[in-house]
C-alpha cells in the first residue's frame, strides 16, 4: 500500500533517483583525480546538465558533474551560447540551449524557429577523429 501511494504521489521516482545518487556519491572515490575534459566534452556535459536540471533530473545531474568531474558551478548560458556561436531570441531564453539546438536539426533552415538560432559553424564537418580530444592533442598532427 506504501508502495502504491508513494507511486501515486510520483515520490517512488525520486526516492529511487536519491538512493542512486547518494549510493553513487558514497562509493566515489574522491582521491582518484579525473581525467581532464576536452572542451568539448566540457560543453556537451554543461548542455546535458542545463537540460537535465531544467526537467528537475537533478539527480542525475548530480552524477554527471560528480562522475565527469565538470565542474560544480555551472557554465554561464551566455558565455555558453557564445562559445556555440548560438544566438536566440526572447522565447528561446526560456528552454535549455539543447532545445534549440535540436529544433535547427528537425526544422532546419526551412522555418524561421522560435527558439534559437544554431551555430554558424556546423559540427558536421568537425574531424571524427578529433571529437574529445584535447586541444593540443588536435594541433599536434
Amino acid at each position: 500500500v506504501l508502495k502504491d501511494t508513494l507511486e501515486k504521489r510520483g515520490a517512488l521516482g525520486q526516492i529511487k533517483a536519491r538512493i542512486r545518487a547518494e549510493v553513487f556519491n558514497a562509493l566515489d572515490d574522491q582521491s582518484e583525480p579525473r581525467p581532464q575534459l576536452s572542451r568539448e566534452n566540457l560543453l556537451i556535459n554543461e548542455l546535458i546538465r542545463e537540460y537535465l536540471e531544467y526537467n528537475k533530473y537533478k539527480y542525475a545531474a548530480s552524477v554527471l558533474t560528480a562522475e565527469s568531474g565538470q565542474p560544480e558551478v555551472p557554465l554561464d548560458r551566455q558565455f555558453l551560447a557564445k562559445e556555440l556561436n548560438i544566438v536566440e531570441d526572447a522565447n528561446g531564453k526560456s528552454v535549455p540551449l539543447l532545445y534549440g539546438i535540436i529544433s535547427y536539426f528537425l526544422h532546419g533552415a526551412k522555418e524561421e524557429s522560435t527558439q534559437n538560432i544554431l551555430p554558424k559553424v556546423s559540427l558536421l564537418n568537425y574531424p571524427k577523429q578529433n571529437l574529445g580530444k584535447l586541444p593540443t592533442e588536435r594541433n599536434q598532427k
